[in-house]
């Protein structure tokens, strides 16, 4: 029976990953860059129980009323908060020195600790909405780099199955390199886009500067990649890059214009791109504007005034490859032709 039951639960795991892991069939079919929607410049995270029991919907659960109050504030106060700031609920845990009620912002790398069902409106209003300190709670600083992994498996089973695993390999390859000061890794909820699943967020320094770079299609191949070339020497891997904090869609579009996926081939953006549709202010080779005297507009269209200025120099249009006055004289040579061959005959029939 024993081996029965292990069989069984080897099974299971084999399809769910074929099913909803990294084996299954939606892995890098779509393009990347340019998922992180929709644009904002503030990422909040709320520490909060376990990725285990999060009910699907935990900013909105009745059962779990501290990240309800702070979503609701937030959304309550979004026309009064500058930057555009999101809420992600997050584990805690000794390895992270986080527990149920702490709250770290990025990219300000400021950790509060401890805020509690009836302080939320404070905190907002003061934090969020009047970028101070939070008048009843000390504010930490954060050092080192944070790795989060969406394992939101009641929101959707493919972060279930994908994050758990992630999450290990990471603390594997931390402790592995000596990094558990320095990197620390936590499951969170639910952050957008779970086809692209395993989702990952990394805040760390790249080219000077805190961001938040999210990645897409990660598997435990890419963590040691994630780990020395991303937060070791601040490089974006771009085949797995969806976006980053801060940067809006189309910038991400823009920034990797052909994607690599792991095996070698190449995803080309521009197929899903939308076409282009060309107005006047977009018409910057054709159009050229000014701004007349007493504030009246002198715009002209550039192709309107080659034609003023080719009849300025003469009077003469281009048809096809000939100038007019080539048409002039091939008509003249084709008259004169025909009247000395009329001449010709009248002759001819003199005599």
């Amino acid at each position: 029976m024993a081996g029965e039951s292990e069989s069984f639960t080897e099974a299971t795991a084999v399809s769910d990953d074929v099913k909803f892991g990294f084996e299954r069939s939606e892995m890098y079919q779509s393009n990347l860059a340019g998922t992180v929607e929709p644009p904002f410049d503030r990422h909040v995270f709320l520490t909060y129980q376990s990725h285990q029991t999060w009910p699907s919907r935990v900013e909105d659960s009745d059962s779990d009323l501290l990240p309800k109050l702070l979503s609701a504030a937030i959304k309550a106060r979004k026309n009064d908060i500058i930057i555009k700031t999101r809420l992600t609920v997050c584990e805690g845990g000794e390895d992270v020195n986080l527990s149920d009620g702490d709250v770290l912002i990025f990219p300000d790398m400021v950790k509060y600790s401890g805020v509690k069902e009836s302080e939320v409106d404070g905190f907002v209003e003061d934090v969020l909405v009047s970028g101070k300190p939070w008048a009843s709670g000390e504010q930490g600083s954060l050092d080192g780099a944070y790795v989060f992994v969406c394992a939101h498996n009641n929101r959707d089973r493919r972060c279930g199955v994908c994050g758990p695993p992630l999450i290990e390999k990471f603390k594997e390859e931390i402790e592995a390199k000596g990094l558990k000061e320095q990197v620390f890794v936590a499951a969170c909820s639910h952050i957008g886009g779970h086809k692209y699943a395993g989702n990952v967020i990394i805040f760390s320094e790249v080219e000077g500067k805190v961001a938040g770079h999210w990645y897409g299609y990660v598997t435990p191949n890419d963590v040691p990649t994630l780990l020395d070339q991303h937060i070791g020497e601040g490089k974006v891997i771009e085949r797995i890059w969806r976006g980053q904090m801060g940067l809006h869609t189309e910038k991400a579009a823009d920034k990797t214009d052909e994607q690599k996926v792991p095996n070698g081939t190449n995803v080309d953006n521009k197929e899903n791109k939308p076409q282009e549709t060309r107005t006047e202010e977009s018409k910057g080779s054709f159009m050229s504007c000014c701004q007349g005297a007493n504030g009246v507009s002198c715009c002209r269209d550039a192709s309107a005034e080659e034609v003023e200025s080719k009849k300025a120099q003469g009077g003469l249009l281009k048809f096809g490859k000939w100038e007019q006055h080539e048409i002039l004289t091939a008509v003249g040579v084709v008259a004169a032709v025909s009247v000395v061959a009329v001449a010709y005959g009248f002759y001819k029939r003199a005599r």
